[in-house]
């Protein structure tokens, strides 16, 4: 792929990020996301590519734009698997809280997990701890496993999971551990993110939440050099089915990162909706928008942070240059 695909990635997250970003706090989740969609789309028709959304907003018949299967860009070479979530957050915002994102994955075709709409069991972890957890091993063996590849004492490890009853069994053995714990009400891709940089101060990610996430969050920590392991959670012989359907051959093999990303030249771009630990949010002042964006690419190992200032009077329909 060529490497000016990058910027054209962050002008499709910015412009999702600014259209569903003056929805905060709103407290109408499907309007914010219905803005993000659209700017998303409008902007994947500029970009000199042959793409197929392999995750999106859903089937054809659930989602009127970015369903999968759908294609988008001018049409010519490169041809590209797309994932993308429009507005990673919608609850987020539409209550005004953290680490919302507008995100897009790229790789060649065949390149990223076709994952179907329903849970996976997830662990991330950055850099150091690669090659160190186990999907399937005890809570306290993987965060002794993640403080001795750290450098840290358990007790001064952070554990990210999402805020769900599911978890409760995780949260007790986290904390009889002694390690600490973050609960988010949502947006587990900037979670499992947030394992990937110091600075943060997120250490390993536990527990489950949608799969198409997962694979989003694993373009992003591939590009970092992190990991992710997943298993599917199909919750019916029809979601077990769609599984089949969809080119999963065993729904309940753990899913490593080769599974997950099939390539190591991917893209990952994303775009802040709100404030986070790793990226601010959309700010607005008169005609004039200010956007903080994070793009990174796999093949070079290349991270980039990006600020952005969009003269509104000048690009009202959010396409932007």
């Amino acid at each position: 792929m060529e490497r000016s695909l990058t910027m054209e990635l962050v002008r499709v997250t910015e412009a999702a990020a600014i259209a569903s970003g003056r929805w905060i706090g709103s407290g109408r989740k499907d309007e914010a996301d219905a803005a993000a969609t659209s700017a998303m789309r409008e902007v994947f028709d500029t970009i000199p590519m042959r793409g197929t959304v392999v995750i999106g907003e859903g089937e054809m018949d659930e989602a009127p734009m970015l369903y999968i299967g759908e294609r988008l860009g001018l049409g010519y070479l490169p041809e590209v698997d797309v994932a993308v979530d429009p507005l990673e957050g919608t609850n987020i915002v539409a209550n005004g809280l953290w680490n919302a994102l507008a995100v897009v994955a790229i790789a060649p075709k065949g390149g990223l997990l076709h994952a179907p709409d329903m849970y996976m069991d997830k662990i991330a972890v950055g850099p150091k701890a690669v090659g160190q957890v186990d999907l399937d091993a005890p809570v306290i063996d993987n965060l002794k496993a993640v403080a001795k590849a750290n450098g840290k004492d358990i007790e001064d490890l952070v554990a990210v999971l999402l805020d769900r009853p599911r978890h409760a069994k995780i949260i007790e053995e986290i904390r009889k551990a002694g390690a600490r714990i973050k609960l988010i009400p949502d947006g587990d891709v900037a979670a499992a993110l947030n394992t990937g940089f110091y600075d943060t101060g997120v250490d390993i990610l536990f527990g489950s939440g949608g799969a198409p996430e997962g694979v989003l969050a694993a373009v992003g920590l591939k590009c970092l050099g992190g990991e992710m392991i997943g298993r599917l959670l199909p919750e019916d012989e029809e979601q077990f089915q769609r599984c089949l359907r969809m080119g999963i051959e065993d729904p309940k093999k753990v899913l490593r990162m080769a599974d997950l990303v099939r390539t190591d030249d991917a893209i990952f771009a994303a775009t802040g909706v709100t404030d986070g630990e790793l990226l601010r949010g959309v700010r607005y002042k008169g005609d004039k928008v200010q956007t903080h964006s994070l793009v990174m690419r796999a093949k070079t190992g290349t991270i980039r942070f990006m600020e952005g200032t969009h003269r509104l009077e000048k690009r009202p329909n959010t396409v932007l240059e």
